[in-house]
């Protein structure tokens, strides 16, 4: 018998947050392959397969183009879809500052700690790519 105190973390979840989130899962913003880019980084999360590819232009230190590739869950595509459009057209040091707190912030819905990895794949993809960051801080921790 399940305990009654048990809940899940999606109960919580405001309605129109999951329907942004499958949205972004099913209509991704920015997927795609970009050729002639400057930056080109790929990784996977062996733990659950997740695989991401992305791919940005650069001029003047903007970023001007971005996609990203791959296949994965709900959870790290969608991730993948908003981290695009939220560094589109901002300069390359906003990478640098984008925290995973942020990103969780932006992802809009409660993450547990079996969906973390999943859910910054694509900020840990991006900066590999452009600042050659493997893991940030305290990334061990979260395993």
């Amino acid at each position: 018998m399940t305990d009654p105190a048990f809940k899940s973390d999606l109960l919580d979840v405001d309605p129109l947050m999951m329907d942004l989130l499958l949205d972004h899962y099913k209509h991704p913003h920015n997927f795609g392959e970009l050729a002639g880019a400057d930056v080109v980084h790929e990784e996977g999360n062996p733990s659950c397969g997740d695989q991401m590819k992305i791919a940005l232009k650069t001029k003047g230190g903007v970023i001007e183009e971005i996609k990203f590739s791959g296949k994965g869950c709900i959870i790290s595509q969608s991730a993948a879809s908003i981290l695009t459009d939220l560094v589109k057209g901002a300069p390359l040091d906003r990478v640098r500052t984008i925290t995973k707190e942020e990103m969780l912030e932006n992802i809009g819905i409660p993450i547990g700690p079996m969906r973390l990895k999943c859910a910054l794949l694509a900020l840990k993809v991006l900066k590999a790519g452009v600042y050659g960051q493997a893991a940030w801080p305290g990334e061990e921790d979260d395993e």
